[in-house]
């Protein structure tokens, strides 16, 4: 009897399932690669370009250049260096990260395994007596192999989305090596910040010491009122009571950042001044697609794009039949008929065609659950490229906007400064102006300094921010 190839059974059930389509488009379809989503129409408009060159403003720094550059070249800081690497060796949440990429790794290696046959190794043996007579023994030491055929893609499919999960691993990785970065950078900087604050906040009250006794020696002689001079003493107080709080604010940042370095809690070595070399003036948006490269958040969606694309694929190839070859290879002396002595070899083959025909309609709900999830991916993909516009636009007008701020600060220092200067002369030398005059230019050069020093703080904030926005601090 003639037996009709397996191959043939296949394609007839084949061209069955997919109608007037032809199996090779079926084919294609099951087998198809995940191809990028077409970019959103508003993609050119993501970002809003803060550059002012009209105002007399050049765009120093394109902003794709730098998403791009190593965290080395941005944070030059001979201080923060090692900080930085520390906490990249040692943070804990990096460590936890690595051991999810290995987790991923090693399911990937599963479905990549999948298309090899399993071979087990299966020995039975029986003792057997009727009615106490000598016992037979009988044995087989049998190899099975089991393979099943990847005719529809299932397993294809099932490995593609194997590899996109553990690409979202190393790219949840890498937002995780961003933060990190970022988070070690900003708290490196409030330290210089509060140590500044707490700087000029010392200079201040030894100013106003001095003038605490220059007034007392005023009143002796006649020249000032007991008033004034508790006036003095009274914001001279006022001043030496926020020192501790400055100095409780440092040793929490520090403790912050020891944290993020896996150690216990210690001082911190730093910079003397608040030192901010090295940082651009203005950035260029430049082309967004390009500048989103390096952000996780976006490289991710894309990714669980891909991830359902196959998820769909997959689910549609559970419509089609699922082809499995067992085989049995081995040694065994039951014949069947009696025992032979030595064993002979055993063989056996079959092959196995499961197509599934009524499923209670899970099938279908499958399929349309997949087609469901791509269109959630791709929402979220929208939805992550909107985000990320909205960051980027936020950060650099944040930094230009604290680059202003930092000179205008500049300019009233330098005219409280003199304001000050020409005031105390008139006090002392002259009845031209009163203590209050005096006191007045004093608190507004104060007030002004640490203004000062806090646009200076978020110029390197906004710039850091933005760092991370663009998903810079890529592994080198």
């Amino acid at each position: 009897m003639k037996h009709t190839p397996l191959y043939i059974i296949v394609l007839a059930i084949t061209l069955v399932q997919t109608g007037c389509k032809s199996a090779k488009e079926t084919y294609q379809r099951l087998y198809s690669d995940y191809e990028d989503a077409p970019a959103p129409t508003y993609i050119d408009s993501l970002f809003r370009d803060t550059a002012r060159l009209s105002d007399g403003y050049l765009p120093l720094t394109d902003t794709v250049n730098f998403g791009n550059l190593p965290w080395r070249d941005i944070f030059n800081d001979p201080y923060i260096l090692p900080l930085i690497e520390k906490a990249l060796a040692n943070n804990t949440n990096l460590l936890l990260a690595d051991e999810t990429i290995y987790q991923a790794e090693q399911g990937l290696k599963v479905s990549k395994l999948a298309f090899l046959p399993s071979v087990t190794f299966a020995p039975q043996g029986t003792i057997t007596s009727f009615d106490f007579s000598k016992a037979t023994q009988t044995y087989t030491l049998p190899v099975g192999v089991s393979w099943q055929l990847d005719a529809f893609g299932n397993l294809r499919n099932a490995r593609k989305q194997a590899e996109m999960t553990a690409l979202q691993t190393r790219v949840a990785k890498q937002a995780v090596r961003t933060n990190i970065i970022s988070t070690v950078a900003n708290l490196y900087y409030t330290l210089l910040m509060l140590d500044a604050q707490l700087e000029t906040t010392n200079k201040t009250i030894e100013i106003w010491q001095k003038n605490v006794e220059v007034m007392g020696h005023m009143m002796q002689a006649g020249m000032a009122n007991g008033a004034a001079v508790s006036q003095y003493k009274a914001n001279l107080l006022n001043l030496q009571a926020g020192v501790p709080q400055l100095e409780a604010s440092i040793a929490q940042t520090e403790n912050a950042l020891c944290y993020i370095l896996h150690e216990t809690p210690h001082a911190i070595a730093r910079a003397k001044t608040f030192y901010t070399g090295g940082i651009p003036d203005l950035f260029s948006v430049g082309v967004p697609l390009q500048l989103l490269q390096n952000r996780p958040d976006v490289r991710i969606a894309e990714l669980q794009m891909a991830y359902a694309f196959y998820g769909r694929n997959k689910a549609e190839s559970a419509f089609y039949p699922n082809i499995t070859l067992n085989g049995t290879l081995g040694w065994t002396n039951s014949g069947g008929m009696g025992i032979t002595n030595p064993a002979k070899v055993l063989a056996n083959l079959v092959g196995q065609i499961t197509q599934p025909i009524f499923a209670k309609g899970q099938l279908n709900a499958n399929l349309r659950i997949s087609e469901s999830e791509q269109r959630r991916a791709l929402l979220n993909f929208e939805d992550a490229l909107l985000n990320a516009g909205q960051e980027v636009s936020n950060y650099l007008k944040a930094y230009q906007t604290a680059i202003d701020q930092s000179a205008w600060y500049e300019k009233q220092v330098s005219q409280l400064e003199t304001a000050r200067d020409q005031t105390a002369a008139l006090f002392t030398h002259g009845n031209s102006t009163t203590y209050l005059e005096k006191l007045t230019a004093e608190q507004s050069l104060l007030s002004a300094q640490l203004a000062q020093i806090n646009a200076k703080h978020a110029r390197v904030q906004a710039l850091i921010n933005l760092y991370c926005a663009l998903g810079g601090g890529s592994e080198e």
